[in-house]
This record gives C-alpha cells, structure tokens and sequence, in this order.
C-alpha cells in the first residue's frame, strides 16, 4: 500500500513539474513562434500561439544575418561587456569574500555590514553619484564605465563569503607548514574547492550584465556602443516599429545564456545550495 502511496505522489509530483515548466517556457515558445511572423501579422493579430502557418518565413533571421549589421555591433558589445564583468566580477568578488570568511583581522565585521547594507540599497538611488564619479573619471561612453559599478558586486562577495565559510581551515594551515604563501594558498588549494561556487556566480553575474539595460543606457551616447537591450529598444520609435526584427533579435539574445547554463549547469544547483547553508 505505501509503495503505492509513493508511486502516486511520484507521478504526481513530475505531472507537477511538468504543468510548471509548460507555464515558464509558454512565454518562450510563444516568442519564438512570432520570431517567424511579418510584421505585418504581429500588428494586425499581436503576439500568439495562433498563427496562419502560410505568413511564417525565416526573413526576420535573414535579415539579421545579412543586413543587421547594427545589431551584431550590438551582440559583440554586450558579449565583450558581459565577458569582462564575468572574469574581474569572480576574480575581485572570491577574493574579498574569502577573505571576510577566513581570515581575522580589525575592522572585518564593519566591512561585512557595509556590504550587507550596499546590498539591501536600490540601485536606482546609487546611480546619479556613480554617473558622477563616471563624469570625473571621463569614463562616459566606454566599456570601463558599464563594467566598473559590476566588479566588486556586493550579492557576489556575500555569496562568496557564505560558502568560503564551509571551507576547512585545516587545509590553509597544512599549506603554510608547507611553506606556501597566502595568495598561492588561495589560488591553488582553496579556489579549486570554490568551483561550485564560482559557475553559479558566472551565470547570475552574466545574467545580469547580459540582461542590463538601465546603467548603460545612462552612460553609452554613440549607436556603435549600445549593448544589445539598448539597441533593441531603438527599434521601437514614433516613426516606425520593427516588431519583426525586434522579436527576431530577442531570439538570438536568449542563445549566449542557455549556453552559458548549459556549461555550468553542473555546478549551479550545488554551488547555491551550499553557500545558502554555510555560515
């Protein structure tokens, strides 16, 4: 009777799954269907699943391919963007979170408390003086102004922090006996063990580079250096909307994260599930 029982709740329990995935990829399909509409039919009949199969073309994918060259300008700009943040986001991120975790020294609890209270600050009320400090430094219009507020991330270095804190200590002191010095300790025996942790980061760290759309929107002026949100949005003006290419392109854009995930994906159930738990 219980295995019954168990059998049941398992069934029902991937049937569960199964309506739950439906409703969270429905957007997806949706999109994708109308990446191959006119955009003749997307202003007369919208976005839908219902669609006159005869209409549907690969001309929106064409015409990114062979003359959307401002949108390939755009996808280099926010691969290089969200490439660089990923690398020197993880790099200065692990290092100061390690740090808070393992090490002693004064002053590292009012360090951990300013990022727990930078955390919890909308970004919205950080953005004028960042434009500022951007304007002093001549930074407007560059990659280094986009990338720059990304580097030191505060949900990065708490997270970091969080699982550092499970790591064995026992580990850092058979190192020095064996005459290693701190960084070689670090980057040697206690990063290999942040791996898990490390892919989770990359995806949400690229997630949110990839998918940003209000800080360089303040701090990008020319076409030719948009990211690919802001160039998207350039596609919806008074004079005229390319909902064709504009829904085309929102296909593409999707295809740098899923491989991104597909890469990691390994690591980012356990890497969260731990640095949830330690500390």
């Amino acid at each position: 009777m219980k295995k019954n029982n168990s059998k049941v709740l398992i069934w029902a329990t991937n049937i569960g799954f199964v309506i739950i995935s439906f409703i969270a990829l429905f957007p997806i399909l949706n999109l994708l269907i109308s990446s191959f509409r006119p955009s003749s039919e997307l202003m007369r009949n919208g976005i839908s699943l219902f669609f006159d199969p005869s209409t549907m073309s690969l001309d929106n994918y064409l015409y990114i391919f062979t003359q959307g060259g401002n949108y390939w300008s755009w996808f280099t700009n926010s691969l290089v963007i969200s490439a660089i943040t990923i690398v020197l986001s993880l790099f200065f991120s692990s290092m100061v979170g390690y740090a808070l975790a393992l090490y002693d020294f004064k002053g590292k609890n009012l360090i951990f408390g300013f990022v727990l209270f930078i955390l919890m600050v909308p970004f919205e009320i950080l953005m004028l003086p960042l434009f500022q400090l951007m304007i002093n430094f001549n930074l407007i219009n560059t990659y280094t102004a986009v990338i720059l507020p990304a580097v030191v991330a505060p949900v990065a270095v708490f997270f970091f922090r969080q699982y550092a804190l499970g790591l064995p200590k026992e580990l850092m002191d058979a190192a020095r006996i064996d005459g290693a010095n701190e960084y070689g300790i670090f980057f040697k025996i206690m990063l290999p063990l942040m791996a898990p942790s490390m892919a989770a980061m990359a995806i949400l760290q690229g997630l949110g580079s990839w998918n940003n759309f209000l800080w360089p929107l303040i701090v990008l002026r020319s076409n030719d250096m948009f990211t690919l949100p802001i160039g998207l949005a350039t596609l919806l003006t008074p004079y005229g909307n390319n909902y064709d290419i504009l829904i085309a392109g929102s296909v593409m854009t999707i295809l740098p994260i899923i491989i991104l995930f597909i890469f990691f994906q390994r690591y980012f159930v356990a890497g969260l599930t731990v640095g949830g738990v330690k500390g």
